[in-house]
């Protein structure tokens, strides 16, 4: 999948987008949580956080009350792409 690594959130699916914004809005979340937060099915959920995962916006860690599950949360670069984009849409 050479084509991924250039691939950016602006060319993610929109349930990709929303699954970002969940997770910038609430913070780290199961996926579980994701279904709930997002009303997305959790067959879209697993599709998005994928894609997410694949350009680096997204990590997965241990939930450690529950390990048959996985935590989601965004890595700095996301939340940092993120602040910059609020920053833009201020100065407006």
């Amino acid at each position: 999948m050479a084509g991924t690594e250039q691939e950016s959130l602006d060319d993610l699916p929109p349930s990709a987008k929303l699954v970002f914004k969940v997770l910038e809005y609430n913070g780290p979340l199961t996926q579980k949580g994701i279904v709930q937060e997002s009303m997305l099915s959790a067959r879209t959920v697993r599709y998005a956080l994928e894609r997410l995962e694949g350009i680096d916006v997204v990590d997965e860690d241990v939930y450690f009350a529950d390990a048959r599950q996985n935590l989601y949360q965004l890595t700095e670069p996301a939340q940092e792409f993120t602040a910059d984009s609020e920053e833009a849409t201020c100065a407006d």
